[in-house]
Order: structure tokens, then C-alpha cells, then sequence
């Protein structure tokens, strides 16, 4: 077994920068957890039309409602197995604002056919994004979401552009500075830029078997369908 990312990317998995590369090869084979530390430069809404989606996203730890700069973060990447017998990797991202601390939580898992990765949203994983993984040409990844979907119960349906958003994530390392850089932008088609950010981190690696994964990481309900 390899870790998701190798698996979806493929050869273009070895065209990224060694960090990254070890970054993203945590997983139940390598035993390891990445835990990133540093600080968001700037976080950005769009306007004001955004802040009522931005604000119901929250009660579900999607998205973060409010804006600012030098923002302390941390992201949780912790591999484990869910109910259902999937290899899942946890991207719980906390951001420390002023008046309290705010998470954007996700949880990835290999899509069926190992050909794309499944991105579940918030702590009840009723949103959930296929993504579509490729390098930038200079060691670095870029992420873009594809199609999102919106399940609760029976219902199973896919979210109209006009309320949802296209997300791109570009991560890179940077050696002079000893740390990986990253910028998240999503936007909505018909309604222009919703949510962003952009900072650096550096990361710490630990053994899953010791660490395992902590209260509270994993997400109050798990979605089977893929």
C-alpha cells in the first residue's frame, strides 16, 4: 500500500518537492502524522452578500467567518481508519482569532477507483467535494475541487453552482525560509471570490501508533457514500 496522494498523482508524485513529498505520503503505511504550525498572513471574505453562508458554514466547523491578519494556525494531518473500513486522512485546520479559536475541518479518503481523492466537509460530513490533484511545474501541488455534493439522510444531491464554490489550494516549500507556503481561493462562478487565505507553517511528524488520533479530530458522523 501508498499513501492516497501518491496513489491519485501517480508518477507526477515524484515531481513534487521532497517536503511535500513527505507531506503527503502520511498514511496508515507510513505510520506517521504531520502536524503543521504557523501563521496565516491574511484571511479574506468576499463580500457582504458571502457572510450568511460564511456564518451557517460554521456551525458545521466549514469555512471560517471571520477576516484578519497574522493569524496563528495549526493543521492536524492524522491518517486513520473510519467506520467503514477506509484509509481517511484528517486536514482539521484551526485558526486562533480574536474571540476564540475557529476550525475548517475535512476528512480524505481514496475515491473508488483510486483515481481521485474524497474530500468530506465539517463534523458531519454532509458536504463532500471530489479532488482533482496536479504538480505547479516547480515542485509544488495544486489541489482543485470538482463536484460537490450535499447528503443528509436520503438525500443525496448535487450542489448548484449558484450557491457553491470552486476551491484552489496551492502548497509549496520554500528553502530559503524552511517552510511550506499556502494559499486556499474559492470562489463561486456566478457571485465572484467567497473565502480565502494565505500563510506558512512549518511541520512536525510523529508515530500514529503512539499519538493515535485525539479526542475530538474525527468528525460526530461518517459518510459512507462516495
Amino acid at each position: 500500500m501508498t499513501s492516497i496522494f501518491r496513489t491519485v498523482m501517480g508518477a507526477d508524485f515524484e515531481r513534487l518537492h521532497p517536503q511535500l513529498r513527505r507531506r503527503f505520503s502520511v498514511g496508515l503505511t507510513s505510520g506517521e502524522a504531520c502536524t503543521g504550525r504557523g501563521v496565516m498572513d491574511r484571511i479574506w471574505h468576499g463580500g457582504r452578500h458571502v457572510k450568511p453562508f460564511l456564518a451557517l458554514g460554521t456551525t458545521r466547523n466549514i469555512l471560517v467567518p471571520r477576516e484578519g491578519r497574522a493569524i496563528p494556525f495549526t493543521i492536524e494531518n492524522v491518517p486513520y481508519t473510519d467506520t467503514y473500513g477506509r484509509e481517511t486522512v484528517s486536514f482539521v485546520r484551526t485558526f486562533q482569532l480574536p474571540g476564540g479559536p475557529r476550525r475548517f475541518d475535512a476528512q480524505m479518503v481514496l475515491g473508488p477507483r483510486g483515481d481521485r481523492i474524497l474530500d468530506y466537509l465539517g463534523t458531519h460530513q454532509h458536504l463532500a467535494s471530489d479532488l482533482h490533484l496536479s504538480t505547479d511545474g516547480k515542485g509544488g501541488l495544486v489541489i482543485r475541487s470538482g463536484i460537490h455534493r450535499f447528503r443528509e439522510g436520503p438525500i443525496d444531491v448535487r450542489v448548484p453552482s449558484l450557491i457553491g464554490g470552486d476551491a484552489e489550494v496551492r502548497e509549496s516549500y520554500d528553502e530559503e525560509s524552511g517552510r511550506f507556503r499556502i494559499r486556499v481561493r474559492v470562489v463561486n462562478r456566478h457571485f465572484g471570490p467567497l473565502f480565502g487565505y494565505e500563510g506558512s507553517f512549518t511541520a512536525t511528524y510523529s508515530e500514529v501508533r503512539h499519538g493515535g488520533v485525539r479526542p475530538g479530530l474525527r468528525p460526530v458522523r461518517e459518510e459512507a457514500r462516495a
